[in-house]
């Protein structure tokens, strides 16, 4: 077998992004593994039906978890087939049992439920990941959910906010995307052969007291997954695009964040900082710098993980009456690649939201700078309580505001609240003081810290006892 080393091109994937979990579930020795295993629980039901002895099966499973890659690939090297290069190696470690490797089987028998339990192994990391980042998410919703600061609409300065608010509009998604990942069922071709009839099976069982439902269910409740109950050569491709459409809106609201955490750390807003290390270079060029680099991956990652989505669209609907093969190559990539990249990318989350820095001088230097104009609605509303005309208020504000906007882009202090006291036509309602309190936005939260703590009970609740 060759050995793969720095000499030669290697994905990412393999040696730079992911875990070493979420990377054995898509390795070749566990696939193999995986393969022997399900030959093994076809034997075991065969057996009971008498189609196997018992020393067959015995040799079958004593050799269950020898593979020999290097042997396999020899083989495969002269055939030009992968599954058949993986049976006559398993059956030539099995001279009893060789010829009864893959009875009544299309490829597509072994390889798609092999799929579906890598679908379904992979998940579950993903699933106790997510679960990782929420309790993360809970705990630093809770800390910060009175933190008031500037809120941003089309990229301006709007009204004020919270920083556990802000929080809980990303925790809030990720909760809709845990609870959309626990409802995906994963479902194995099952034991259909080559077009999905299952008449080979039904031949072989003829005489047996056997009949198809009886014999496809015992394999698959030995493999632990449910089957599809109508195949062709293949499960239906559908299933892989529900699961990467999921991991692609996963990787949409956490991009949304990554995307805001970037904007939010830049040197003219300040107001969070990804954790620096002592020892950390910024920039080879700038000694200065402190670059976002953990949210700058999650994006490039989470971009990835969307393309992959289409792949998956493309292999369904582009698959021809029973079976076509050009899934088959990119399967190899998008299905494990898109996998580890989520995994990087919730991996990262859990440091970067755990380790989070909350710039409190920032925030209050923006708050100081526009919280005046958000408080400017308060004082609309108030003048309309007290009589006065709304659309004429409405202009006053605006071309005080104006004046304000010019003073604060030549670096002074915002004079907006001078302006409005001072301001004749507000004076008929309103004392200079009545406006300056009307103009503190220190409290124009609304409900921003109550609900924030709302979605941090939310998402404990929905964690329970997983945690």
């Amino acid at each position: 077998m060759a050995d793969f080393g720095f000499d030669t091109f290697l994905s990412p994937m393999t040696w730079r992004y992911g875990t070493p979990e979420m990377k054995n579930v898509w390795s070749e020795e566990s696939k193999r593994k995986m393969l022997r295993k399900i030959w093994v629980a076809l034997a075991e039901v065969q057996s009971e039906a008498g189609l196997v002895s018992q020393s067959q099966l015995d040799e079958l499973s004593a050799h269950a978890d020898d593979i020999d890659i290097e042997r396999s690939l020899e083989i495969e090297s002269a055939i030009h087939h992968d599954l058949m290069a993986e049976i006559r190696t398993y059956a030539e470690q099995c001279p009893q049992a060789g010829g009864v490797i893959h009875l009544g089987c299309t490829s597509m028998d072994i390889e798609d439920n092999m799929d579906a339990l890598r679908l379904r192994d992979a998940l579950d990391i993903v699933k106790a990941k997510l679960r990782r980042v929420l309790e993360v998410f809970s705990q630093r919703i809770r800390e910060t959910s009175d933190i008031r600061c500037m809120a941003f609409t089309h990229i301006q300065s709007a009204e004020p906010t919270t920083v556990g608010y802000r929080l809980s509009q990303t925790a809030q998604d990720l909760l809709a995307s845990l609870e959309g990942l626990q409802s995906i069922i994963i479902k194995g071709k099952g034991f259909k052969g080559a077009v999905g009839t299952g008449a080979s099976f039904e031949t072989l069982l003829e005489g047996s007291g056997w009949d198809f439902d009886r014999f496809e269910s015992a394999v698959m409740d030995r493999l632990g997954i449910p089957a599809f109950d109508v195949a062709t050569q293949v499960y239906t491709r559908r299933q892989d695009v529900e699961v990467l459409q999921s991991l692609s809106l996963l990787c949409c609201s956490i991009h949304k964040f990554a995307l805001d955490f970037r904007i939010l750390q830049g040197s003219s807003v300040g107001e969070v900082n990804e954790f620096f290390s002592e020892k950390q270079v910024g920039s080879s060029a700038m000694p200065f710098k402190r670059n976002p680099i953990n949210s700058e991956k999650i994006c490039s990652l989470c971009r990835l993980v969307r393309s992959y989505e289409l792949d998956a669209w493309d292999n369904a609907s582009l698959c021809i009456l029973e079976r076509t093969l050009d899934d088959s190559a990119n399967r190899r990539v998008c299905l494990p690649e898109a996998f580890i990249a989520v995994d990087e990318i919730l991996e990262t989350m859990i440091r970067l939201v755990g380790r989070m820095i909350v710039n409190r001088g920032p925030i209050e230097r923006n708050f100081d700078k526009f919280g005046v104009f958000a408080a400017s609605e308060r004082l609309l509303m108030k003048l309309g309580m007290l009589g006065g005309d709304r659309q004429l208020f409405h202009e006053v504000i605006r071309e005080e505001s104006l004046k304000a906007w010019e003073a604060v882009k030549e670096g002074r202090t915002n004079p907006l609240s001078d302006l409005l006291a001072s301001n004749a036509e507000i004076a008929e309602f309103m004392s200079p003081s009545e406006v300056r309190a009307c103009l503190d936005a220190g409290e124009y939260v609304g409900i921003a810290p109550k609900r924030a703590i709302l979605v941090a009970d939310q998402i404990d609740s929905a964690l329970g006892d997983k945690r």
